[in-house]
């Protein structure tokens, strides 16, 4: 099975866009859970582990940022495995952690991230050149997200100035990204945010076939009407992400994980229209 055919089968079975990103931080996590679990080598996959039964049911796909386990170092690592075991197997599993390098460096990514994680799908860094992708791009079950547009205010630092004749870097770099795809095995999709409707137009025309990996919605602020009409036209598969805005839904209340579930439902039915094209 292919990357594309596993995300269609994924959205189908849960009629569902939405990612839940797991990004635990021991700060937010729930107290009740925190007086259960007091050690952070049992709280964290603990936390995931409820999250995900909590949602499954109504997201196709899962994202753990690695930064909130290499945190930890060694142990980190190993809770990162255990997290990545509990995401069920016909959903995607997207590992966040925008690496980018070149030679040896990427090979040694792609196999921790795909080798070794068995991660449906990785989120790279291009800005070191195109040759950081080469790499990654001969395996047909795989997807990349690369950084193309992001929901971060810093995108207008690069992202979305003028280059080369074109509107933006961005669109550069996604015009780039529609010629790699053409001849690699895998499927090179794009990160953009749902924050950045303004610049996003240009981006998805230079890459209309692209799967879209799409933060911004929930506490960044992301408008879903604005979304929607951002990729109405648009031929690839949007992966509409939320982490905080879920993960902490019940704050610190002893019924937190319904409250996630809530959040999640909501989260979902909030961009229905989006989804409906794709089931």
């Amino acid at each position: 099975m292919n990357f594309t055919q596993k995300l269609k089968q994924a959205i189908s079975s849960t009629n569902s866009t939405l990612c839940v990103g797991l990004d635990p931080d021991p700060v937010r996590i729930p107290k009740p859970l925190k007086e259960e679990f007091p050690s952070i080598e049992k709280l964290i996959p603990e936390f995931c582990r409820r999250v995900i039964e909590s949602t499954k049911i109504h997201a196709c796909a899962y994202k753990p940022n690695s930064a909130f386990f290499e945190a930890y170092g060694s142990l980190g690592w190993r809770m990162m495995e255990e997290v990545a075991d509990m995401i069920p197997s016909n959903r995607l599993f997207i590992a966040d952690a925008k690496r980018g390098d070149i030679g040896n460096t990427a090979l040694k990514y792609k196999e921790t991230f795909f080798d070794r994680l068995n991660a449906d799908a990785l989120t790279l860094n291009p800005l070191m050149g195109l040759d950081t992708l080469l790499p990654f791009l001969d395996d047909e079950s795989k997807g990349l997200f690369v950084l193309t547009m992001t929901s971060n205010r810093g995108s207008a630092d690069f992202l979305q100035r003028r280059f080369e004749g074109r509107m933006s870097l961005g669109s550069y770099i996604a015009e780039e990204l529609s010629k790699l795809n053409e001849t690699c095995a895998s499927h090179l999709g794009m990160v953009i945010g749902a924050t950045q409707s303004a610049a996003v137009e240009p981006v998805l025309a230079a890459h209309p076939n692209s799967h879209l990996l799409i933060p911004g919605i929930g506490q960044q602020g992301g408008s879903v009407d604005e979304l929607e009409i951002s990729v109405q036209s648009h031929q690839g598969i949007p992966i509409i992400n939320s982490s905080r805005a879920i993960l902490y839904a019940g704050g610190d209340d002893e019924d937190w994980t319904e409250q996630v579930t809530v959040e999640a439902i909501n989260m979902k039915d909030s961009f229905k229209n989006i989804t409906s094209r794709y089931v």
